[in-house]
Formats: C-alpha cells, structure tokens, sequence
C-alpha cells in the first residue's frame, strides 16, 4: 500500500496526514491508500469507545467513505473506502470526537529575546493553527509530526472483559492507561514501529494470548500479593500450549517503570532495520537486554529462574465474547456478537450504539476476534439485547459457522490479493464442518490473522487456494493440498479436522 497523497492544507487541520518516518500501516492522521479507497484506522484505548464515537465513526464513513467499518485483530476499528479529497474532513471529526492521540507536550521555540523556553500543551488543532510567526509554523509542523507518531504507537492490548470478568486476578484498565500516556508523553517512542505492541494480562477467561507482542505481562497469584511477569517477543504460555516460561516478576507499581525502561533498551539496541523486539533478540541475549534496561529502573531486573517454567494458571475461553456470560458483578452480563468477517456497515454501528446507550452502560469493546461486547447489560435484558444484536445480523452462538472463519480485505480491497476472500468465505460458511476455524488470506502477508490459525487457505488465483494446516512449522505451517476450490477445500477439512474418519491418515 502506499501513502494517499497528503491531506490538503486546511483551517482546520493542514498536513495532518505528515507522518514522522515513512509506514505503510494506516492510521488516523495517515490515511493509506488501498484498492477500494483510502483506510483510516483508529486505535481505540483498550477496545473501548463510547456509543457517541461509535455514532460518528458510522456518519463519517458514510458521508467521507464506503460506509464500512472493519474490526480489527488489535481490538481497533477501521474505515475503508474514503474517498479522495475527503481526508480532511474525515481525519478532523475524529479528532473532534477525542478518538486521536492525547495531547502533546513540546518546548517552544527560543523567543528572539532570548528568554528562557516555555512548554505548552498544544492539540493537533491548537498546533495547526499556530499560523502567526515561522517559528509557531515549525512548532505547529513538529506538534503533527509528533501526534501522528503517538497515534502510531498506541498499541496495548488488554482483556475486552478487564475490570469485568470474575476470572480475573488483577483490573488492567488503569495500568493500561498508564502505558498508553506513557508511550504518548515521551517523544523517544515515536520512534517505534506502527507494529510494536504490548499485552497487558489480567488473567482473564475472555482474553487473546496467541498474537505474538514485542514485550508481554501477565498477572500472576504470588504468596504476597499479585505480581506481573513478563516476556519478550512473544505470548505468556498458558496450561494447553506453553512455550517458554516468563523472565522475571514486577510489581504492579513497577510495570510503567519496567515498560519504559524495555522501550528505551530496545531503541537503544536496535539496529537502523529493527522494528521488533525479535529483531534485538537476533542479536543480543536475553540477558544482555535486562541487564541493559536495569540502568533505567530502580529496582532488580535479572532472570528469575524459578519462573522458567510458569504457565498461566486459567484456560481462556475465546467463545466467552459470543452471547451473554456473567461479570464480576452479580446481576450484570457482558453480550456479544460477531459481525460476518469483521465488517460492519453505518447502520449496523449506529444501531450497536444505540443498544449500548439504551441498555448498556453507553459503550462498546472492540475484541481481538473481530466482535464486539456490550458490557454492563442487566440479566433481565440480555435476551433483548441478543435478540436485536441478531436483528443487526450479528452471530452470537460459537455453533455459527460464521464465527468460525476470518478473511482479509481480498482483491477487491487490496491490490496484492490475489482472490476475493470475502465472498470465497461466505461460500464457505455454508459448508464448514463443525468447529473449524479457518483463516481465508489473499497473500502471503496474512493481514487478517496475526496469530497462527489452525487452517489457512492461501490464495494463488481467483477462487482457488492452497490449504495449510498449522503444524509447529514456521508461517501458515505444512501444505496439505494445493490448486483447491473452496468446494474442495470444504470437502477436505472435514476429514482433516476428524483424523479418525479421515483416510489421509490412515
């Protein structure tokens, strides 16, 4: 994909689409140009944005775009289709509606006079229309710079249920705060890649733990109270799939201080082509990279041996975001639905914020499996609320094959794919055998699954894919059969689910 060209000067919001460095991931203040029109993606804080946002995310991608709105792997939302000279616009309302980066804080230009610097906290608008004196221009363009880096990096990952499932050992949602101001306030991160990213773990039921993060924590039960282990460049392991243990343990207190201190080790360490942690781990020990972020806290920072072999000590259960379960709360449910394939239209939005405001608690939580969850729903209504969700075309029941199946934007959105896999998904819904969960790519690059699915078709023409089955091998994992249409690729999941019935392995 490659940059729109830049969003015209405006009042309102000149050069809002200026990126820091250059990127090819969208984001609110970089508009991307696809196939199907401009994507503007919005980071959500935690998954959650309030039913009003929701309300404009809908009326800006239809008066600005193609009125779809895609629900992304990171718990984000994104509008696809705007449409060429409506960037502005679009970009501004969603500004407007506090769904950009927090404020920045930037020293002023020395006045000529010599006087000392001031700070002052200057919003993207603020900063645009600093128009009076060259220096204000230039501090304005580096306020854009700055808020188009800190967009980029407001990547941490929690529970769409934190604060809320019973299961939980610790309440992310202020630590989760916390590091995104932190990522936000200190003008070194802008630096990260649009990709690297942070899971913060409760220990909740409703959680995702198999997208590979560049730095993880997790909350576990210790003697004295709960402590935070983590790990680099990967997933915290959990009972049914462990893979390496944690590194070491933290305070709850310590966490920001901890985040920090990994953030600035790995900018330090990184060579000029490193994006990822995985890419300093090439290079440099696991011990070489907490010994250097031990200069930046204060409290002990080296391998605990002991936690060489933790495991999260509660399964998750990812059918938890479909339908109605109980919150810590008694009395009080969350509800979910999955809309096909991640997708929403306007209508569709305004009506899921409406349901929110009307028998919710007036918000919505984006999930890492493409759904959303109406938290805060009283017992006696969650009928309803599954009853209109239903209405709206959502799935709710885990036995819909629909919940099964993800599929990137396809050729019809995106100029590397190399079939239409939105529709070839629903083609395949029709014929998915019980509980197979399958992940449709029109290319290589696997936009639509960050994590590593049990089956993968991969696109090599119009309608036709190779089926890959998720091994331990590197990528989609093996090749088990190739040239497929989706009707043979339907015929061969079967026996490749239920091995016992199945004559390839016999």
């Amino acid at each position: 994909m490659s940059v729109l060209n830049q969003v015209s000067p405006s009042t309102a919001l000149p050069d809002v689409a200026f990126a820091l460095r250059p990127s090819a991931c969208p984001g609110l203040l970089r508009i991307v140009a696809a196939r199907d029109g401009g994507i503007c993606r919005i980071k959500l804080p935690g998954g959650e944005l309030s039913a009003a946002q929701a309300a404009v995310i809908a009326d800006v991608s239809e008066h600005h775009a193609a009125g779809v709105v895609e629900l992304t792997n990171r718990a984000n939302l994104q509008v696809r289709g705007v449409r060429g000279g409506h960037e502005a616009a679009l970009i501004a309302a969603l500004v407007d509606a506090g769904l950009g980066p927090m404020p920045t804080v930037m020293p002023m230009p020395m006045p000529a006079s010599g006087a000392a610097d001031a700070a002052v906290v200057l919003t993207v608008g603020e900063a645009a229309t600093s128009t009076a004196r060259s220096a204000d221009l230039r501090h304005a363009s580096s306020n854009r710079q700055l808020a188009s880096a800190a967009d980029d990096v407001r990547n941490v990952m929690i529970s769409p249920a934190a604060g809320r499932d019973p299961f939980a050992l610790f309440d992310t949602r202020p630590l989760c705060a916390e590091l995104l101001a932190l990522l936000q306030s200190d003008a070194r991160f802008a630096a990260l890649s649009p990709k690297f990213a942070l899971l913060l773990d409760g220990g909740e039921r409703l959680a995702r733990l198999d997208h590979p993060h560049d730095v993880w924590l997790a909350a576990t039960q210790a003697r004295d109270g709960v402590r935070f282990v983590f790990g680099l460049a990967g997933c915290p392991p959990v009972m049914a799939n462990a893979n390496t243990g944690a590194l070491a343990a933290v305070l709850p207190s310590q966490v920001a201080a901890l985040v920090r201190a990994l953030l600035h080790t790995f900018l330090d360490l990184a060579a000029a082509d490193a994006t990822r942690m995985r890419h300093v781990l090439s290079a440099h020990s696991i011990d070489a990279v907490l010994q250097h972020a031990q200069t930046y806290v204060d409290f002990p920072l080296s391998r605990d041996t002991s936690l060489a072999n933790w495991q999260r000590g509660t399964p998750t259960d990812p059918t938890l975001r479909l339908g109605a379960h109980a919150q810590r709360v008694v009395g009080m449910l969350h509800v979910g639905g999955q809309p096909p394939l991640g997708r929403l239209d306007a209508a569709t939005l305004r009506g899921l914020a409406s349901l929110s405001h009307q028998q919710g608690n007036g918000t919505l939580h984006i999930t890492p499996w493409q759904s959303v969850l109406l938290p805060d729903i009283a017992a006696n209504a969650a009928p309803a609320v599954l009853a209109e969700m239903n209405t709206l075309g959502l799935a709710f029941d885990p036995a819909q094959s629909i919940t099964h199946l993800i599929a990137c934007a396809g050729s019809t959105g995106c100029v590397k794919g190399l079939a239409d896999t939105k529709a070839d998904a629903l083609l395949l819904a029709d014929r998915l055998p019980n509980g197979v969960d399958v992940h449709l790519s029109g290319c290589p690059r696997s936009c639509a699954a960050a994590h590593c699915a049990p089956y993968t078709l991969l696109a090599v023409a119009r309608g036709i894919y190779d089926l890959y089955r998720r091994d331990g091998q590197p990528g989609f994992g093996s090749c088990v059969a190739r040239q497929l249409t989706i009707e043979q690729a339907a015929d061969m999941l079967d026996p490749l689910a239920h091995p016992t019935r199945s004559p390839l392995d016999a």
